[in-house]
């Protein structure tokens, strides 16, 4: 894996669907002051696609200062708590990782986390954990209401709005969701829950909590810190397409404008046909296949 000093901008291209030409991170930052949430959709094992959203955020830094808040997929609502004590400097990186349940790979998220410590950026734990996607696979919505009062406030209210038309046919072909979490300091793995139909499992029941979860955190944050920006970092099927979480944000406030970006590698890069990803977002990032991935998956 490459070290960031290793990245440039011979390592990926930038194209503004809007604008029909390719542009920089900087044109991305400028533009979003005509926005509220700026969803950056990224493969969860792209080294490129880290190294950008760590360059992105400290643009948005930069462009927005104390107005700029980060929410990201890879935490969960139910350590939003522990995530405010590491960034107030109360607790030790040692323990912050351990009770957030940082993912396996969290050394490519951590940069991020640290930067907005730094510079005192709220980050907003935006997932629901998969333990509740895992009993609304298996028994349905009505499940979850039966939950207690304390539970329910982990993920989006109910009931939510689930998958349906080119998004459930997209869902139906998807095979992975995320590299494992970490319970510990040794990146020691658990097994994620099953994200297909098999056994009974409703995929699109279970996905659509994580989508819905998200845009509810998002909308949620936005209610009491008006004017703020928000850069959303999650895989990009949740966001490309205007799908996912885009939508459902969309549903709890039809006003917020979202910016989205979606990333992937290209076997063609640096020859990219960029109308192949046109219906993606609104700027579409290609990165070099070269580049060593973080991790196989």
């Amino acid at each position: 894996m490459p070290t960031w000093a290793q990245l440039n901008e011979t390592h990926y291209k930038i194209y503004s669907v809007k604008l029909g030409k390719e542009v920089n991170l900087k044109d991305i930052a400028d533009d979003m002051k005509n926005y509220d949430v700026l969803f950056f959709g990224e493969e969860h094992n792209d080294s490129v696609t880290h190294y950008l959203e760590n360059k992105m955020l400290e643009l948005m830094y930069t462009q927005f200062s104390s107005e700029l808040a980060l929410s990201m997929e890879m935490f969960d609502r139910d350590v939003q708590t522990v995530m405010n004590e590491y960034l107030t400097s109360d607790i030790r990186e040692k323990n912050f990782k351990k009770d957030a349940r940082v993912w396996s790979n969290y050394r490519d998220y951590r940069p991020m986390v640290e930067f907005a410590k730094k510079n005192k950026i709220d980050v907003v734990c935006a997932n629901a954990a998969s333990r509740y996607t895992n009993i609304v696979g298996r028994k349905g919505q009505s499940a979850l209401m039966a939950l207690t009062q304390a539970s329910k406030r982990f993920f989006a209210p109910l009931p939510y709005d689930t998958a349906s038309g080119a998004y459930y046919n997209k869902l139906m072909g998807l095979t992975n969701h995320t590299p494992s979490p970490s319970v510990n300091d040794t990146a020691k793995k658990v097994a994620a829950p099953p994200m297909m139909g098999m056994g009974g499992f409703n995929l699109v029941m279970a996905q659509s909590l994580w989508d819905a979860t998200m845009a509810y955190s998002i909308f949620e944050y936005l209610k009491t810190h008006k004017g703020k920006k928000v850069m959303q970092v999650n895989g990009r099927f949740h966001s490309d397409e205007g799908f996912a979480v885009v939508t459902q944000l969309k549903k709890y406030n039809k006003k917020l404008k979202p910016l989205i970006i979606s990333t992937s590698s290209d076997d063609n890069f640096p020859n990219i046909d960029w109308s192949k990803y046109k219906s993606q977002g609104d700027y579409i990032i290609i990165t070099d296949p070269k580049i060593p991935k973080t991790y196989e998956g």
